[in-house]
């Protein structure tokens, strides 16, 4: 409530102020429109939160009168100007409402202010959608690819190369998917911003599974090689957004992590229509030719060390 007559000093009207996990600091305004004094020790300023002084300004010195609010201060070079305002660390605001008094001679006056909470998200509904879903449609493809992989091309026994393929592809689908359970909607924190590296830095390794899968199942050619380049492009700009974003309170740089994500995507659908469109031509697709010809120059050495016995 505010006082009111040409004796009082009189307030700006502010009701309430919200902060938000990303304030450090927690201003509660208070601003005197008809301050007259000419120097800051005609001035008293105390503020009180629930009727309990927490911060006193008597002229000369400024103390916190209460130890839940330790770091409760104003600024006294702005005074003269009727700005009282408090600013507390974050951890000291608690919600509730706050009185400012200020006396200044032989005028007064009060106001009360209200202290809210305002949950701030740290990403967008949508851009949490696509964070999620750029990854795990890129490992579905790959998987279409692994799969095209292994019935095309069909080795007398399984190669080592795959199996390191099926473990290593198992392992990003399950840190993906925990990355995308930590990085649930809401605000900052350290879980959602280890879930958001936990996505990013994990799809890093589908560059190196669908070499290995283009590798063993034709030879390179520069096609192969420019969706491998798309890949690992995407997979920097999805790095340069993830530092960005996790520096960050409220994420700035969200289209540019996103867009990294999207093109990674991108890469591994060109990647399965690629390896649909080569096993297409082809009853079966054939191993590089060193992998063929070290085993028939093996045989070829045992056949002729057979005859010479």
């Amino acid at each position: 409530m505010e006082r009111s007559g040409s004796a009082q000093l009189l307030f700006n009207k502010t009701k309430s102020v919200e902060f938000t996990y990303c304030n450090e600091t927690v201003i509660i305004p208070c601003f005197v429109n008809n301050v007259g004094a000419e120097n800051t020790k005609e001035m008293f300023v105390k503020w009180k939160f629930k009727g309990i002084d927490i911060f006193i300004f008597n002229g000369t010195n400024s103390f916190a009168k209460y130890n839940n609010f330790t770091s409760a201060r104003i600024a006294i070079s702005e005074l003269l100007k009727g700005d009282a305002s408090l600013m507390m660390n974050k951890s000291d605001a608690i919600l509730g409402n706050y009185t400012c008094e200020v006396t200044e001679l032989t005028r007064e006056g009060e106001t009360v202010i209200e202290l809210k909470y305002r949950v701030v998200s740290w990403f967008s509904p949508n851009e949490n959608i696509l964070i999620v879903i750029f990854p795990i449609f890129a490992i579905l493809l790959f998987w279409g690819q692994f799969g095209i992989k292994t019935l095309k091309y069909k080795p007398s026994h399984t190669d080592e190369k795959t199996i390191i393929s099926l473990v290593a592809g198992l392992v990003v689908t399950a840190v993906v998917i925990v990355g995308a359970i930590l990085l649930i909607p809401g605000e900052y924190s350290v879980k959602n911003a280890i879930g958001l590296g936990l996505i990013v830095i994990s799809t890093g390794i589908l560059i190196l599974l669908q070499y290995c899968v283009f590798k063993t199942a034709f030879e390179m050619t520069s096609f192969a090689i420019a969706i491998l380049l798309i890949q690992v492009l995407g997979y920097v700009l999805a790095l340069v957004g993830l530092s960005l974003c996790v520096s960050a309170c409220i994420p700035m740089h969200g289209p540019l992590l996103i867009s990294g994500l999207g093109i990674m995507a991108l890469a591994q659908l060109l990647g399965l229509v690629y390896m649909k469109f080569v096993a297409s031509n082809q009853k079966t697709i054939q191993p590089p030719r060193k992998a063929v010809e070290e085993p028939l120059n093996a045989f070829k050495e045992s056949k002729g060390m057979m005859n010479d016995e």
